[in-house]
């Protein structure tokens, strides 16, 4: 396994974390994402399958990190993501914005809202109103503090993983964490 023994996290995941799989998990794997991220949109699928295949010993947590200099939607698409959690609706709205990422206009993200069956009024106020904004910015400050430079970049169980995020070289990571 490649990481760095000595970058670790500095804010340990936690509830106010967006986390799904099980509480009792012995592996929690971490990404610092950025929703227009070509990167990141490849891991999610990746990370799909590692879901699918550790469903019982892992929970997948993320933070966003948007590269807003060089992705300039992935600010507007991280607040919407917040503005869906607000709802209950944080992974669904996720995956739709992976899924779409070549569509992060504004209109699309409220169109996402809709589709997802989200208080579409209360979600454009929200956007309108940057109201995640200052979550967003905690979770991007909590990644430079940890070291986080570029997305998507992953912690397993605090540790940061500098090794390849392909299916495999997780599985390999994660199994010799366990």
């Amino acid at each position: 396994m490649k990481t760095q023994g000595h970058v670790g996290l500095t804010v340990p995941v936690n509830e106010a974390d967006h986390v799904r799989g099980p509480q009792d998990a012995r592996v929690t794997l971490l990404e610092y994402g950025d929703f227009e991220c070509p990167h990141c949109r490849e891991a999610h699928f990746i990370l799909t399958e590692l879901e699918k295949t550790l469903a019982d010993s892992m929970q997948l947590a993320f933070r966003n990190f948007p590269l807003a200099t060089v992705h300039p939607h992935a600010e507007p698409a991280a607040e919407a993501a917040e503005a869906a959690a607000a709802q209950g609706k944080f992974w669904p709205m996720h995956d739709t914005l992976f899924e779409n990422q070549d569509a992060l206009e504004f209109e699309d993200l409220l169109q996402y809202a809709a589709d997802l069956g989200l208080d579409e009024e209360r979600f454009a106020r929200e956007l309108s109103e940057r109201r995640f904004a200052n979550r967003v910015r905690e979770h991007f400050m909590s990644g430079v503090r940890s070291g986080v430079n570029g997305t998507p970049t992953f912690f397993i169980n605090g540790v940061r993983h500098d090794g390849s995020y392909d299916l495999q070289s997780l599985l390999a990571a994660i199994n010799d964490v366990v």
